[in-house]
């Protein structure tokens, strides 16, 4: 396939799926912004595919693209919340995300060492009050925004956010006492 008619190929489908796509994707982000974004994402994909006209479905890929690219985004948003938990020493900056991200598929230390991260931050979630432990789960691990957390469990907002609030301050508490041990 000559390169003019890959060109040709995308724009026809460019022609044939915007719309539609981003119809698809703009009720499952939070703004048009991140909607445009990620359909960006997707014809980015679609244009570096070498085998592009061996596609037998095209919109069958461009909309399994789509919802990976979401699915994606939200992953990206989740671990974004973790940076409430930042902790600075004579060292410098210390952010539990960065190391819940790292990539230790090459070194086994640090793999035991993130999952014992993992299992701090679950164990002190444990500690938490139900209503406490509920209100930090769904907002920042699950995404839902504290109005429709407040809405569900029909309390006031200023409850809601009073309680994510003493969750975050439990959890900085505890994973504070996890950095200190893991660095002496």
């Amino acid at each position: 396939m000559s390169q003019r008619e890959k060109e040709n190929i995308i724009a026809q489908t460019v022609k044939n799926y915007g719309g539609k796509l981003l119809s698809f994707i703009r009720p499952k982000v939070n703004n048009s912004e991140d909607a445009e974004d990620i359909l960006q994402e997707v014809w980015y994909q679609f244009s570096n595919l070498t085998n592009i006209s061996e596609i037998v479905n095209v919109s069958a890929w461009l909309y399994t693209v789509s919802r990976n690219k979401i699915t994606d985004s939200y992953r990206k948003k989740k671990t974004e919340n973790l940076e409430d938990f930042v902790y600075e020493d004579e060292d410098g900056t210390f952010s539990i995300k960065d190391i819940l991200l790292l990539d230790d598929s090459e070194n086994p230390e640090l793999l035991a060492f993130r999952e014992e991260v993992w299992k701090a931050l679950f164990s002190a979630l444990d500690e938490l009050p139900e209503k406490q432990k509920l209100v930090f789960t769904e907002h920042e691990i699950e995404g839902k925004k504290l109005q429709e957390i407040a809405d569900e469990q029909g309390e006031n907002l200023k409850t809601i956010i009073s309680r994510k609030n003493y969750a975050i301050k439990h959890l900085r508490k505890r994973m504070t006492v996890l950095y200190k041990d893991l660095n002496s």
